[in-house]
């Protein structure tokens, strides 16, 4: 009788062990299928949803190990060790490693700042020196600080904005388009920062008393900074060419590595170099309609902001077809093209490869 007990107690157990097997796999096969829409949701704030995201994801991540534990000990006998004494450290086996060998090397990146910084004058700054420390303008912490002259004090407080440009404290009325044409600056350079935010990112609407940061802005009374445009593009003499003629209203920096082009012609977008189609996207937010091409040896180009597609993922294209159209969609305000290269898939200053 004991017997008997027991054996429908391990078979009680092992069913509700296969049902909740069954009920993982199925929500894995959800969130496969409904992860574009998370992601999309991630890009509407840009971040401001991904702290609570990460805590999430790492609480199911710990959940969905602790349950899948015993499929991959039975899965893979011998994997997983009983006991800790059986369990051999990488660092056991590993014992020495020759860097040089191997040419690593340490890269030590700069943290992108995304607010004010105050700073306090130390003996012998200047401003000068102050604006090639923080690789912004002279103009930009002069203005930021509401200096009257060029002399310094130390333990004088100095505002630091994140970029070359103007710190402003947004009115009543005022939208991304007046507040450009104020500063003398273009409004899609505004919305390209990354950490300038907006309550509605259709009409990239703004909310009296917030900060924002115009990259590159001029106060009004401030003489003009006279910036080179680039002529009409017709074709390059670099690896790629250039995917269509206009002129570049923002070059590469930091938080915006990429090339924008504008043509209120809305022509249409060439491949910069033959390739694949690997990617294409019809997104609400970020990049908006988009078409990444694959050329080989680690390269790949994208082409975002497009009103058409013409192309579809596999595709084989020749350098100069037309693969669609310059538009608005996603975070856009005028008609222009976002262009990337990206190089073993990281975006790469494209300028380079196109002069």
């Amino acid at each position: 009788m004991s017997y008997m007990f027991f054996q429908d107690l391990s078979d009680w157990r092992r069913g509700w062990f296969f049902y909740g097997e069954r009920k993982l796999e199925i929500a894995a096969s959800h969130f496969e299928q409904y992860k574009t829409v998370i992601v999309d949701l991630l890009m509407a704030r840009r971040g401001g949803y991904q702290r609570p995201f990460l805590l999430f994801s790492l609480g199911m991540l710990l959940v969905t190990g602790f349950l899948s534990a015993p499929i991959l000990a039975r899965s893979y006998p011998g994997a997983i060790p009983s006991r800790l004494s059986e369990f051999t450290p990488a660092s056991a086996v590993l014992t020495s490693l020759d860097l040089a060998e191997y040419g690593v090397q340490t890269q030590v990146s700069a943290k992108p700042r995304d607010q004010v910084l105050t700073y306090l004058v130390a003996a012998g700054d200047t401003l000068a020196s102050i604006s090639q420390k923080f690789d912004v303008s002279i103009d930009s912490i002069t203005w930021a600080s509401d200096l009257k002259g060029d002399s310094l004090s130390v333990g004088q407080e100095l505002k630091i904005p994140p970029v070359t440009g103007i710190v402003h404290k947004v009115r009543e009325g005022e939208t991304v388009y007046t507040i450009a044409k104020k500063y003398r600056t273009e409004a899609q350079k505004i919305v390209n920062f990354p950490f300038n935010d907006f309550t509605d990112l259709d009409t990239f609407a703004l909310v009296a008393g917030q900060m924002l940061i115009v990259p590159d802005g001029v106060q009004p009374q401030a003489a003009p900074i006279v910036v080179p445009q680039a002529p009409v593009f017709v074709g390059g003499t670099g690896q790629f060419q250039w995917p269509v003629g206009g002129i570049i209203t923002q070059y590469p920096v930091w938080y915006h590595m990429a090339v924008d082009i504008a043509n209120p012609a809305a022509p249409g977008i060439a491949a910069a170099e033959a390739g694949v189609i690997s990617l294409v996207e019809y997104l609400r937010w970020g990049y908006g309609h988009h078409i990444l091409v694959d050329h080989g040896g680690g390269f790949a180009t994208l082409y975002a902001h497009l009103s058409e597609i013409y192309v579809k993922p596999g595709d084989r294209v020749s350098r100069g077809q037309v693969i669609g159209r310059m538009g608005v969609t996603g975070r856009s305000t005028g008609m222009h093209l976002h262009f990337e290269v990206r190089r073993n898939g990281v975006i790469v200053n494209p300028l380079p490869f196109l002069k």
